[in-house]
Parts: C-alpha cells; structure tokens; sequence
C-alpha cells in the first residue's frame, strides 16, 4: 500500500442497515441462508481455542467446486473487498492507470487510489468493445455489475479475458454476486483474477469470508501477498459448509429468475425505468429518490440510495427478495410515484 496516498483516501457510503426491524432491500445478500449453519458455527466455536491451519485445504476444494477451478488457484479472503485489495496490491504500482467500470462499487476507486495508482473511469457498456488494455496496469469489472445488476456475454467476456492475456494486463473480476446466478464464472482463466464473496448469496454477509482464484504467476503473488490466518475457523467452516449447499443454491436462482422479471414489469407499469438485470439487483430511476425514501421506510423497508454511485442522479438501488416482501415494497413504490 502507498502510504503517501492513504490520508487522501476517504471510506465509501455502503447500504444495509443496523435497524433490524426493517426489511432491507439495499444489502446485496440473500435473505434466506442453508440450515445447518448455526451447528456448523457451534461446532467451529468450540475448536477456536487453538489456531485453525492456515493452508484452509477443504475449504480451497469447496470454493473451487464451487466455480470450477483447481483448488490451487484459491487464495482465501476476509470477503470481496479483502480478496479485491490483495489483487490490486499485486498487480498495479503508484502512479499507474486502473481502469474502473461505470457506476460501480466505490470500493474500486478507493483501493485503487490506496495503492497510489490512478481509477480511469469508463461507461459499463463501453469497457469491452472501447479499452485497451495495453494502456493500463490493469482493469476491474464487476460480473454481473453492482449497481446495474447486467452482465456482460461470455463470449463477448472471453474475447476481452484474451485481450487483456496479449496485453500482459491483468483483469480483476469481482464475482460476488455471481452465484445468484447461472452465468459461468471467470476463474481459472489466465491472466484472470476472479473475486468473490462467499457469504453474500448464502445470507450471512456478515461473516467475511471469500477468495480470489488465479493461476500461475498471478495466484503464486497473490497466496504470497496474502495475510496469513485471514479467516477464523467459524468462518471458514461456515463457508465451506455453504458452498456445498447445490440445493439451497438451485432454490435461491429459481426464486431470483422468477421474481425479478415480476418486479422489473411492475416497476414499469408503475412508471418507474428500471435496467435491464442478469442479478439478483435491480436498478431503477425514480422521478423522485427522497419521495421513495421516505414511503419504504415509513413501510419498514430499506432501499439503496443510487445516488452515492457515481454517474447516478436519480436511481434507487433493490435486491430480490422473498414474494411477500417484494409485493411489499412494490405496493411502498406505488405510494411513491
């Protein structure tokens, strides 16, 4: 890290909530988790009077089963941010241009600046078919994206994977909504480092766990780079047990491809404009954001406030949830147009 940069860099506004009687549609998280995690934690809990091994080899296996990679090329994360400042703290120097998608987690800029380099901000839609990666130390893409919740093609994806590869630039990929999804993940590919958050989609964010998954030169500084010991044992066993949960993963996709072109077309006819979504995120523009504000959380709802994304002006920020609360917070948005 850059420690000349650090003091110029200030903490990003993230969603959620700490008021638990609301309904929380601004966290990017599943509102259901797999049963059987509490007895996992337990069980965890009562082995934590001793270190765990740091070389964390059943959980490698589950994560790579879980995105189809070998298990070398897991190295485990305290979640997507821990796993996204590994990556860039290997891959760009000071003074150096990273490109950054946008709208996209502010997360990206900050790690960026962090390491003294230089965010190079371009249009979501435009990064593929508009970047070159020779002209950069290295870029960033969000699959599927926060906030739009569109992914990009694979083809079109891998066509840019092997540009980047000719290039030497290494392309950081976060994934950590991916699972909400049955797009193919990123990992294994060369010159690829593909981010992720496991406890997202399994409804515990909370609990930090992650990894990034690379190969060869690139995994080999990343597992060097990395923190020894990054995760405690509830957390590692937790995210192990989860990422072997295929049926409670298959439930919550149904669930995600069912309702969201639901919510999408009733925001349409209610005369909201919402983005087209690969995701379990919808973004939509609002004639007026407070308004929306104010109707969910007099509701008891929690909506993501769209406008601390750069670029956004007028937008509002929504994760799938379960039917009855997404007719709740349709019925909430109807009051507010």
């Amino acid at each position: 890290m850059d420690s000349s940069s650090v003091s110029d860099v200030d903490p990003v506004t993230h969603g959620g909530t700490a008021d638990y009687s609301l309904v929380d549609f601004s966290l990017g998280a599943n509102p259901e988790r797999p049963s059987g995690l509490a007895g996992v934690y337990e069980s965890a809990l009562s082995t934590s009077r001793r270190y765990a091994l740091d070389d964390y080899a059943a959980f490698r296996v589950a994560a790579a089963d879980f995105v189809g990679c070998d298990p070398e090329h897991v190295v485990p994360a305290p979640g997507v941010i821990g796993a996204l400042r590994l990556a860039i703290g290997v891959t760009v120097s000071p003074g150096e241009s990273v490109v950054i998608p946008e709208p996209c987690s502010g997360e990206y800029a900050r790690e960026v600046r962090l390491q003294g380099g230089e965010p190079y901000h371009v249009p979501y839609e435009d990064v593929l078919t508009d970047v070159d990666p020779d002209e950069h130390a290295a870029v960033v893409l969000s699959y599927p994206s926060d906030p739009l919740g569109a992914a990009y093609s694979a083809d079109e994806l891998r066509a840019f994977v092997d540009m980047c590869r000719c290039a030497g630039t290494p392309l950081l990929v976060d994934e950590s909504q991916l699972g909400f999804t049955r797009l193919p993940s990123t990992a294994g590919l060369d010159g690829v480092i593909a981010l992720h958050s496991v406890t997202n989609v399994f409804g515990v964010p909370s609990l930090r766990a992650g990894f990034a998954a690379a190969t060869g030169d690139l995994r080999d500084k990343l597992d060097r780079a990395r923190c020894t010991w990054v995760l405690s044992k509830p957390a590692v066993d937790v995210a192990t047990f989860c990422l072997r949960q295929s049926e409670f993963l298959e439930a919550t996709r149904t669930r995600v491809e069912t309702e969201r072109p639901r919510i999408v077309s009733e925001l349409r006819r209610l005369g909201y404009d919402p983005s087209p979504s690969d995701s379990a995120f919808v973004l939509f523009e609002a004639p007026d954001v407070d308004r929306v504000l104010h109707e969910t959380r007099k509701r008891e709802l929690a909506v993501r406030d769209a406008r601390y994304y750069r670029s956004l002006d007028s937008h509002v920020r929504i994760t799938v949830r379960r039917p009855r609360e997404n007719d709740r917070l349709l019925d909430a948005l109807a009051e507010a147009i």
